[in-house]
């Protein structure tokens, strides 16, 4: 492993044949990695593990490609900062409040407490088992103790749980990674002699800088995005991510937590019920994958696969450890007073899926040459792709036989505003799902307000508009015109009646816009 190789008269410059060679090379990668998804998609198997086998397979111990500053620790380490932010980001846009909400409490304990109880039951296993001194050790433990949000995003997306457990996943993937971070930064410098209670002040305070950032850049966006009607479509995607981006580096300027400022921005931004939402979404999903994609491939160039055979042992160890034992352990102790049942905490306990993190954050004590960093490294990567082909393709397995899936799950109907700026109204495109109760719903049931009305609804490629007596179906596209004052009431209708049918308000289902709260 590179740690860091400095430029060299004798490195080729960066010209057009450069360029043209790299942007052919890169294109070709990214072409056989979307091959890939599709593949692991039908297999069960993670994706990542695919992707490391490309990087690995490209560098010095595959076809020996002379991949120059690409193997540089280094310069992966920022790179990979740099890819975590949009995948956090891309989790938190993708999230639902309303799913999490009720399981905000659960997960930060478990990202907090549940990290410290891991992080100390690794760490004892790393120096007994392995035989690391206690830093590096701690070390270990650290890097090792954060569950990746990515990995828990796409397999959850695939596995139909309840709406309470996906939440507590969700939020606990997208909290832990910056106490995870602050710790191993702190472990890594070779000068630390911080007390135990000055670091977990420090980290509180890095937190709580890290939310508020989040939550005023999350708002500023959400203000002015809903009120300003940018000339193209494609400016709104581009525009939130530049938001989610601004919250990280904010974040991060301020002394605070970077990544839990990014998540928490996304998380609100996501669910402020913004324009051209669906497509925001997609760009932001779309940009994740090639994030995750270079990222993946990157570690894998970074890796020294001679050391890899000798961590094996010690992997397995300090995995089973973190698996078996750790994992179920922080679970159990902080889901107490939360009273879930044994079947919830065995499925929370499998589904700490380890993915890029620990890699990413493995490479933090390389650079900064603490004692073993190299070996910790090695052993991270071979535990996170071990654990990961067991966990990931048996996670749906265990849910099945559990007895806890949600197969009947309702699906909201997909919404997406766009702004008519100069006639002061919103033109909302709804789509409406296989799972959704607004399948034969009249358009006179849906009791819109009186400043709304359905103007067109597309169905099997026909386009027509509708008479009151219309009864909707489901795969229907509906296109409903409303002014800037009921554009809310609208949206929030639309969803009540996609919950619960035609009686959606005499029954007590209410529509949300996500973070907004509703008028009383």
């Amino acid at each position: 492993m590179r740690v860091h190789r400095p430029y060299r008269r004798e490195d080729p410059p960066l010209t057009v044949d450069r360029l043209n060679e790299l942007l052919f090379a890169g294109a070709l990668i990214l072409l056989l990695a979307v091959a890939a998804v599709r593949l692991t998609s039908r297999t069960g198997l993670p994706s990542l593990l695919l992707y490391l086998a490309i990087g690995i397979a490209l560098g010095e111990g595959g076809f020996g490609v002379d991949v120059g500053d690409f193997s540089d620790a280094e310069l992966t380490q920022v790179i990979g900062y740099a890819a975590l932010v949009v995948i956090l980001a891309e989790g938190g846009l993708s999230t639902r409040w309303r799913d999490i909400r009720p399981a905000i409490p659960a997960a930060a304990v478990l990202a907090t407490l549940g990290v410290g109880v891991s992080v100390g039951v690794t760490a004892a296993a790393a120096h007994f088992l392995v035989g690391l001194a206690w830093t590096p050790a701690l070390l270990m433990g650290a890097v090792v103790s954060s569950t990746d949000a990515a990995a828990v995003f796409s397999v959850l997306r695939r596995v139909p749980l309840p709406r309470r457990l996906t939440g507590t996943l969700e939020a606990e993937s997208g909290f832990n990674d910056a106490p995870v971070i602050i710790l191993v930064v702190a472990f890594s410098d070779p000068h630390h002699t911080t007390t135990w209670y000055v670091l977990l002040g420090v980290m509180a305070l890095e937190l709580a800088i890290g939310l508020a950032v989040g939550l005023l850049v999350g708002r500023v966006g959400t203000l002015a995005l809903r009120h300003v009607a940018l000339p193209a479509s494609g400016l709104y995607p581009i525009a939130v991510l530049g938001f989610c981006v601004l919250a990280y580096a904010g974040g991060a300027l301020a002394h605070g937590s970077g990544f839990l400022a990014v998540y928490v921005a996304a998380l609100t931004l996501g669910n402020a019920g913004l324009p051209h939402g669906p497509a925001t979404r997609g760009f932001a999903d779309a940009v994740a994958w090639v994030a995750q994609i270079g990222l993946f491939v990157l570690l894998g160039l970074l890796v020294n696969t001679g050391a890899l055979w000798p961590a094996l042992v010690p992997a397995l160890a300090v995995g089973g450890v973190l698996t078996l034992l750790a994992r179920p352990l922080s679970v159990t102790l902080c889901l107490l007073p939360f009273r879930r049942g044994w079947r919830e905490q065995a499925l929370l306990s499998w589904a700490g899926l380890r993915g890029a993190v620990p890699i990413v954050l493995a490479i933090i004590p390389v650079v900064g040459g603490v004692e073993d960093s190299e070996r910790i490294f090695s052993i991270v990567f071979v535990l996170v792709v071990v654990y990961t082909l067991v966990q990931g393709p048996t996670l749906p397995w265990l849910a099945r036989r559990l007895r806890i899936t949600d197969d009947e799950q309702t699906v909201d109907v997909d919404i997406e505003s766009a702004p008519l700026d100069r006639l002061r109204g919103h033109l909302l495109s709804v789509a409406i799902p296989s799972a959704s109760r607004m399948h034969g719903v009249e358009v006179r049931e849906l009791r819109l307000p009186s400043q709304a009305a359905v103007t067109l609804v597309v169905r099997g490629g026909t386009s027509f508009v509708p008479e009151p007596s219309t009864v909707l179906r489901r795969g229907d596209e509906l296109l409903v015109v409303a002014t800037d004052e009921v554009r809310d009431a609208t949206e929030r209708r639309l969803l009540a009646v996609g919950r619960g049918g035609k009686l959606a308000g005499w029954l007590g289902q209410r529509g949300s816009t996500g973070l907004r709260r509703p008028p009383e």
